[in-house]
């Protein structure tokens, strides 16, 4: 068995793995991709694999020794292990032909651990394309319900217009309500053009030099009203080291706070929001510049805050369902963030409040100072803001239905809300609701059957209907002396 084939079969190199055997099993000649691939010495050598048993080649293939009784004859097999004189394996095709004539097999393999390889890379691609599709389909699903409401609000008050002379104060109230409906549709459209310009890699910062902290406090006046209505407290902070002027995109950056103070207030009911602007880094004339936006709100499980900042998502459906948005207000402000140089991340857990932070680098338009020039501590600053003991504990009980602090915050909010019902200013009814909804949100099923009641009257703008789903939630919520209850209620209005 000795006979060298080479020159009857000029296969030494073949790309393809070779390899020649006996009846026997024994290998007669191997070439050299297979001495290769397989880890032996070349043909002569003691450590060849001219004289050794395909058994150890293949032994899931050949089980019996000194037999090739069962092997595949003929037909290519797609999924056979192969083994390296080190033991180790690697997945081949591979076919096995018989030469009767001279009486020999002949094997011929190829290694297929790179296609296989491919082959999960495509098919993760694929997963991949499926999953952005599936998520393009619930933002597209998520901006037309966006967008219906407002178009639905206009359409109506359209109507209700054209039918007829409208009683006094109806028709101021209706233009007022199509005026809000224009301006939210305008919020969703803006959003979709930055982010198709973002993506499109055709937006450009417009810098210009600002009053830095003038800016936060214009952010600030856009929002205290609605954040103390909701019985929030609001706290805002500004190091002394950051600059007084600085040259920056001061509409982008207003943008970003907007957005994150905007979702900070959607997502709480009870407790606070903090804003805090430090000095973290200074490099000649630049400065970096970090923002602190924290809540008391849901917050965000640990294993769903990388969906955050993804095109089209949200932690989740419902989230949509219960508060609203399209899911590219968090995508937008991080490629904002990063046209700016900086970075944004968020700290929280479900139920404990959430802390975005971002950075952003701009030009310092003081005097330049020297690089050891003192800068904030963001440890510090976190570690100041970070909720303590106490006051999660105070939280959860405001939270926690029928506590005596959830009563006072339930019937403060549905007290408001009636009233904001009776000055027919439906935006913030349906501002309290929410926060009824989350106050109501462990109560029993009765009791959130009649929050979500109350919920549907209001945004039909039925108020025979919304004042008898509120006297039924009151009473059945803080009953208990139905007629002190109603004089506490009528007090608080």
């Amino acid at each position: 068995m000795g006979e060298d084939w080479t020159g009857a079969f000029p296969v030494e190199d073949a790309l393809e793995m070779v390899l020649m055997f006996d009846g026997t099993g024994e290998i007669t000649y191997a070439n050299a991709a297979a001495r290769s691939r397989l880890g032996y010495a070349p043909e002569g050598a003691e450590d060849s694999l001219r004289g050794r048993q395909m058994g150890e080649v293949f032994p899931g293939v050949f089980r019996f020794p000194g037999s090739v009784s069962g092997i595949p004859e003929g037909e290519e097999k797609p999924h056979l292990v192969m083994y390296r004189r080190n033991r180790t394996c690697f997945p081949v095709e591979a076919r096995f032909l018989r030469d009767q004539t001279r009486g020999i097999f002949v094997c011929m393999a190829n290694d297929i651990l790179e296609q296989e390889h491919l082959g999960r890379e495509i098919e993760q691609v694929r997963e991949e394309a499926r999953q952005a599709a599936r998520v393009k389909s619930e933002f597209v699903a998520n901006v037309t319900h966006e967008l219906r409401t407002p178009v639905n609000g206009i359409l109506g008050n359209v109507r209700e217009l054209l039918g007829g002379p409208l009683e006094e104060g109806r028709t101021e109230k209706a233009l007022q309500l199509i005026e809000r409906c224009c301006g939210d549709m305008n919020k969703i459209i803006d959003n979709i053009l930055d982010f198709s310009k973002l993506e499109a890699g055709k937006f450009t910062l417009e810098l210009r030099k600002f009053h830095f902290r003038n800016m936060l406090d214009y952010v600030k006046a856009q929002h205290i009203s609605r954040i103390t209505e909701k019985g929030l407290d609001f706290f805002l902070t500004v190091s002394p080291q950051v600059p007084e002027y600085v040259v920056g995109d001061e509409l982008r950056i207003v943008q970003i706070l907007n957005n994150l103070l905007s979702n900070a207030l959607k997502f709480t009911a009870v407790g606070k929001i903090t804003v805090q602007a430090l000095l973290t880094a200074r490099v000649g004339d630049k400065a970096e510049i970090f923002f602190i936006v924290s809540d008391t709100g849901i917050g965000i499980a640990e294993e769903d805050r990388d969906k955050l900042f993804q095109s089209f998502s949200q932690v989740d459906a419902s989230i949509s369902r219960k508060y609203g948005g399209t899911g590219l207000g968090l995508n937008i402000c991080r490629q904002l963030v990063e046209l700016m140089g900086g970075g944004i991340d968020v700290e929280s857990r479900k139920g404990g409040g959430s802390s975005f932070s971002f950075s952003i680098w701009v030009e310092d338009c003081g005097e330049e100072t020297a690089p050891s020039a003192p800068t904030d501590d963001v440890e510090a600053a976190f570690s100041g803001m970070a909720h303590t003991d106490a006051d999660e504990e105070d939280g959860q009980a405001l939270k926690r239905y029928g506590t005596p602090a959830n009563r006072e915050a339930l019937k403060k909010n549905l007290s408001k809300l009636i009233l904001s019902v009776e000055m027919e200013n439906l935006e913030k009814a349906e501002m309290f609701m929410e926060t009824v909804r989350q106050l109501t949100a462990d109560a029993p099923p009765d009791i959130r059957r009649m929050a979500l009641r109350l919920k549907m009257a209001i945004q039909k703008g039925d108020y025979e209907k919304t004042a008898a789903e509120f006297d039924r939630l009151y009473q059945s919520s803080l009953g208990q002396g139905g007629a002190a209850r109603d004089a506490d209620a009528a007090s608080d209005i």
